[in-house]
């Protein structure tokens, strides 16, 4: 058993290092964490109406998390296995004997290190709301975890419909149309039309599959281990789907 895995993850490490390496040998994810951080910046600090709120905290910073993951992760996704068909490498790579799950695993993380970075850079405005006030930095931290996972469920989806596709625009565009829709799952505004047609319990149901109702709790400060088992199920998942879809390409 031991060996078998050790068998499907052979790879991971290189695709890691080449796939990290790759993000900073060109300006993408420069030019990605510079419009990330600013329109972040924006949307907390304009749109969220941060000094009008009179508080002392980050609720405004994590509401539009959902929103612009479910925009700027795609695009930093959609490279992932678009660009190996693109530069003819893809059936060099699948013809290694290298474990599928290892690569899989191995060009996810790579992208889940670019956003993370992108979470870290944000640490000022954390700062910025102790020098303003006393927030709860438990309450925070938990966020910023809760959010890091959910980011991890965004680019699944890019890097499975990149590994479908084979192509980056086509790519973007399925992944923020499936993004779309489990993000706008939880907006008030669905639930409410969902609600009149269907009924409550429905409409609950749907809500139950939305990143914005599970990723409340975090923003109240609450840890709720059904988010988390949600969003490391649903990244499992689609890392599932990217498997096999890299297998069927390996199999021709």
């Amino acid at each position: 058993m031991t060996g078998y895995l050790t068998r499907q993850m052979s790879g991971f490490s290189a695709t890691y290092r080449r796939e990290l390496g790759a993000y900073f040998a060109t300006p993408m994810a420069y030019v990605f964490l510079a419009v990330f951080l600013l329109a972040l910046g924006l949307f907390t600090w304009e749109a969220g109406r941060f000094f009008d709120t009179g508080v002392a905290d980050l609720q405004p910073f994590f509401v539009w998390h959902p929103w612009l993951y479910m925009i700027f992760l795609p695009a930093l996704a959609m490279r992932l296995w678009a660009d190996e068909k693109a530069s003819g490498t893809d059936e060099l790579l699948l013809s290694l004997p290298l474990g599928i799950p290892g690569l899989v695993l191995g060009k996810l993380m790579a992208a889940w290190t670019v956003a993370a970075a992108g979470l870290l850079l944000t640490l000022p405005m954390w700062a910025s709301v102790n020098f303003l006030g006393s927030p709860d930095n438990t309450a925070i931290a938990l966020a910023y975890f809760v959010s890091l996972l959910m980011a991890g469920a965004y680019l699944s989806i890019g890097a499975a419909v990149s590994a479908l596709t084979g192509s980056q625009v086509t790519s973007f565009v399925i992944s923020v149309v499936i993004a779309f829709v489990f993000t706008a799952a939880g907006w008030p505004l669905v639930l409410s039309t969902v609600q009149s047609l269907f009924g409550t319990g429905f409409a609950d149901i749907v809500a139950r599959f939305s990143f914005i109702t599970q990723f409340e709790g975090a923003q109240r400060g609450v840890l709720e281990l059904r988010a988390v088992a949600y969003f490391l199920g649903f990244t499992a998942t689609f890392v599932f789907l990217n498997c096999l879809w890299a297998s069927r390409q390996r199999l021709g």
